[in-house]
């Protein structure tokens, strides 16, 4: 079988194309959550994007696909990304999508705070200044006693919050674990618990056959737009990428201005792109400290060597 050649380019418009997938999927979802159960909306997003997974996977990797060394933390880790995707569709119930998705992103600098005790990993001058002016976007957005309910701004942060956490154990395993496996695992923890879940949380109105449709768009949004992912960082490097996730926020005003006819104000937008600067002020200290590391260490083995 040929391997395709990395493609920047090409890596790019693959992630442009995921972010509006994933951007698609919290609108469809906010949509939904207005006439059915929060629970029935993850449970359709979880095991549709189960599906999607073992259409795309088992055929050319099998069983190879369950092989792990850390059984528990993949466990903990799927779990993770349930509590994230269920609090996020709560919190759109009552959120824009446009702040919902700006204060998401402090998930990064979340992350960056607590792999310090966690993994051991420097925070740096560069990280604690992004964790700094991230915290400001946020209350920027947030602004207590403001037009944002304060049940909805909670519910994000406690998915950022949990996503931090999430993206620490991706971080970790990825040490061992291969990528398609951790990709599956996400996909079949969250759908083997809702449909355990399945009797307690189904409820509410029969859906039509338009809002069926709908209930079974958010799993393939969610798995087609993470094999894009996956597939865009085959094709260029997470330097090239990162810049190119935070036009999600672009993707999410546009669908709250089409479909919801929502614009945020003056000081969301603002809010929001200080959180995207701070994202940025992360990713040049890290692209600096990797150069700085790569300078010094020739100095280093010719020490050694001598």
């Amino acid at each position: 079988m040929s391997v395709t050649s990395p493609n920047p380019l090409r890596g790019i418009w693959l992630l442009l194309l995921s972010q509006l997938l994933l951007a698609a999927m919290d609108a469809t979802g906010k949509h939904l959550s207005l006439t059915f159960s929060v629970l029935l909306l993850v449970w359709a997003r979880y095991t549709v994007h189960f599906v999607v997974m073992c259409v795309a996977l088992l055929p050319s990797r099998g069983l190879s696909l369950f092989a792990t060394r850390h059984l528990p933390l993949q466990i903990i880790r799927a779990l993770l990304l349930l509590a994230t995707s269920t609090f996020g569709i709560l919190a759109l119930r009552t959120m824009p999508l446009a702040e919902t998705a700006g204060l998401a992103f402090v998930s990064p600098l979340l992350a960056t705070l607590l792999a310090g005790p966690w993994l051991g990993e420097k925070v740096g001058r560069s990280g604690w200044i992004a964790i700094v002016i991230g915290a400001i976007g946020a209350l920027l957005i947030s602004r207590p006693g403001g037009a944002l309910p304060l049940p909805g701004v909670l519910l994000v942060l406690a998915s950022a919050l949990a996503f931090s956490v999430y993206q620490i154990l991706t971080r970790q395993l990825s040490q061992t674990e291969n990528s398609m496996t951790l990709l599956f695992y996400t996909a079949m923890g969250g759908a083997v618990c809702m449909n355990l879940a399945l009797p307690w949380i189904w409820s509410g109105p029969v859906p039509t056959l338009p809002q069926t449709l709908q209930l079974l768009s958010l799993g393939v949004y969610g798995g087609v737009g993470h094999l894009l992912v996956i597939h865009a960082f085959r094709n260029a490097a997470v330097s090239v990428l990162t810049p190119f996730m935070y036009l999600q926020l672009i993707w999410a005003t546009l669908l709250g201005w089409m479909l919801f006819d929502h614009i945020p104000d003056k000081l969301s937008v603002v809010g929001m792109m200080v959180i995207v600067f701070g994202g940025f002020v992360l990713w040049f200290g890290r692209q600096y400290d990797a150069r700085r590391a790569a300078n010094v260490q020739p100095i280093v083995s010719t020490a050694e060597r001598a």
